[in-house]
């Protein structure tokens, strides 16, 4: 007997065709699509260029920390870039952050040791330190590998007229000069024109300069304060004061910044404008004496005479801030600390505590003999304590002198 095979339904074949065609499906198509377990998913990488777009974008906006932030991914996505560092830097010193800056220009020159701008940037934070024989040797660099940099012949301008010496002025002008021929749209080229004009008292062509620079960029808290100070120098106040008010708002936690904006309010008999700025530097650093000075000048002015005493107090002898700081006190010296010197005197004359003030004014006499008000204002407290403490040890039932308060001859503003 033969014996018949039976077929199977079609519709089971067709499912078994379906069931291999999905096999193979997921093998070839899914499988090889879809990432191994336990291994992180690829994120998209940006391009070193977007960090610096963002960083020339924020700094033309005047947001120098974001940056300076900006700048530093850009290094992070590619570090071999030495642009990256030097524009960095470039902004850090800008901000006053001087070792930064010259960590990063030092960076910039470990990937190439021979670009002019690395050296020239190096140099210039170096001389804002008061390295300048290491700054004046690093910008001679800089010119040696490119003689018509300008940027280095700005650079070396502002190192030059910041010294105080006379002897350097001319050069430093001429440096300034040869700036501006080579860049006149370089903003670092009027800025060291400008800083050139104002340490000669050539104060309205100063004005002019840093001007120039704002409107370059007028979003540099730096160009600001310069402006200002040029325009409390020319006694325009209140040219002085908004110009100073602009650098504060753009760099709140520079204390140069508000110590100047301080005396442009002392100038103008504003003393409680003034004593605002003042304590408001010192909340930001309050381990300087100086600030402890301008302060405790303010509080004299405000015949608040015990606040005084205890700033000047730490401005010339040192001590404890109220918040724990420890004070260096400042050696006498000509210029601004002298004037902390006689106000420490005065406040404690006018306080009847002239067996402490008479030791301050003797040390005027001695210490700064050559500075005429020094000199006035410390023969002047010194008579006015004599005759507090004549009338003091005055015999009962004679006639003592009436004391007269001291008068304070201040110091003309450069």
């Amino acid at each position: 007997m033969t014996r018949r095979t039976q077929r199977p339904p079609l519709w089971r074949v067709f499912l078994l065709l379906a069931l291999i065609g999905g096999a193979l499906y997921v093998n070839q198509v899914v499988v090889p699509a879809t990432p191994p377990l336990f291994i992180p998913t690829p994120t998209t990488t940006r391009s070193p260029e977007s960090f610096v777009n963002l960083a020339e974008e924020n700094m033309r906006a005047g947001k120098m920390p974001q940056a300076i932030d900006a700048y530093k991914q850009a290094i992070d996505s590619d570090p071999t870039n030495p642009s990256n560092y030097i524009n960095l830097a470039r902004i850090q010193v800008f901000l006053g952050e001087y070792d930064e800056a010259v960590t990063n220009a030092q960076n910039a020159l470990l990937k190439n040791p021979d670009n002019p701008l690395a050296h020239a940037v190096l140099g210039w934070a170096q001389g804002l330190k008061g390295n300048t024989s290491d700054a004046e040797l690093e910008i001679q660099k800089a010119l040696t590998l490119d003689p018509d940099n300008a940027l280095a012949h700005a650079y070396l301008a502002e190192i030059l007229a910041n010294q105080g010496n006379y002897e350097l002025y001319e050069k430093a002008a001429d440096e300034s000069k040869k700036a501006l021929a080579l860049d006149p749209n370089l903003l670092e080229a009027h800025r060291a024109r400008g800083i050139v004009l104002l340490n000669t008292q050539n104060l309205e062509e100063a004005a002019q300069e840093f001007q120039a620079a704002l409107a370059i960029n007028k979003n540099i808290a730096d160009l600001h304060l310069y402006l200002g100070v040029t325009y409390k120098a020319l006694g325009q106040l209140d040219l002085a004061q908004e110009s100073l008010l602009a650098s504060y708002a753009l760099n709140p936690t520079d204390t140069v910044a508000l110590t100047e904006l301080s005396r442009a309010y002392f100038a103008d008999g504003r003393y409680a404008q003034a004593g605002q700025y003042a304590e408001e530097a010192l909340r930001v650093d309050p381990s300087d004496p100086r600030l402890h000075g301008n302060l405790g000048v303010v509080y004299y002015k405000n015949e608040e005479y015990d606040n005084a005493i205890t700033h000047l107090n730490l401005a010339v002898r040192g001590g404890m801030s109220d918040d724990g700081q420890p004070v260096e006190g400042l050696p006498l010296e000509y210029g601004r600390v002298e004037e902390y010197y006689w106000y420490y005197g005065f406040a404690l004359a006018r306080s009847d505590r002239c067996d402490e003030a008479v030791p301050i004014f003797q040390s005027l006499l001695t210490g700064v003999p050559a500075d005429d008000i020094a000199v006035y204002n410390a023969t002047e407290g010194i008579a006015f304590c004599q005759q507090s403490l004549g009338e003091t040890t005055a015999e009962p039932g004679t006639e003592s002198a009436v004391t007269e308060e001291p008068a304070v001859t201040e110091t003309p503003e450069p």
